[in-house]
């Protein structure tokens, strides 16, 4: 039996709220457009496939298209942050979910933000869905650096140094997520691992099952599976 405090370590973007029918899309366009400016500026090809091959391309190799952007094209880090996450109003973009708050103070130990969404959005979203409170801390993607570098998720480096930094065990810690890489990375360091399901597109990837420890529709389900991560 446990006998350390439950660390929960919680994504944000599909995972406590669904992403995919506004912000992704419109995350998705504002990153278009400011990659078809630089490579534009550099003189290099910048048509929609281009663009949407880089976009894809650097998430999937890095986790994040930020870190390829920097590596590759010497972009800003905030610069790029900035102009991919500018809104006109995002509260429009925001779909609220009743009672997740109460969710949230249901599940035993601490809560921790840990997202590879930049810290303005990510503090306004969790404000806006009255859920901040819930957080003893804060980890977006200007935080995930080691030795100076970007290490945004699935990193397992920078998860190596999270848990050294506050002398947390990898199996105190949950991983709450909906991408299949960040979980794998989490669990071949020995972290407890959900899916979430219920907001993104799932049924491509086939090693959800090795990656997860219990998988949910819905964080709304995590109270009553407590048992199966071993929480009593």
């Amino acid at each position: 039996m446990q006998t350390k405090p439950t660390i929960w370590l919680f994504d944000l973007d599909n995972t406590l709220h669904d992403a995919s029918s506004a912000i992704f899309p419109s995350i998705a366009n504002n990153m278009t457009r400011y990659i078809a400016q630089v490579l534009k500026d550099a003189n290099h090809p910048s048509d929609a496939t281009t663009v949407e091959a880089l976009r894809v391309g650097y998430l999937k190799r890095y986790g994040a298209t930020l870190k390829g952007m920097v590596i590759h094209h010497g972009v800003d880090e905030k610069e790029f942050l900035r102009e991919a996450h500018k809104f006109e109003h995002l509260p429009d973009l925001l779909t609220r979910e009743r009672g997740l708050s109460k969710i949230l103070a249901r599940l035993p130990g601490k809560k921790i933000l840990f997202t590879n969404a930049p810290q303005d959005y990510s503090k306004q979203a969790i404000r806006h869905f009255n859920i901040h409170r819930h957080f003893a801390a804060h980890i977006s993607i200007e935080n995930m650096r080691v030795h100076g570098k970007s290490h945004p998720k699935p990193s397992k480096p920078y998860l190596r140094k999270l848990l050294a930094q506050h002398g947390w065990q990898a199996n105190q810690c949950v991983l709450v997520e909906d991408s299949v890489a960040n979980l794998v990375a989490a669990k071949q360091i020995g972290l407890r691992t959900v899916m979430v399901t219920g907001h993104g597109q799932h049924v491509q990837q086939k090693s959800i099952s090795a990656s997860a420890d219990i998988t949910v529709k819905s964080v709304f389900e995590l109270p009553r599976r407590l048992r199966q991560l071993g929480i009593f």
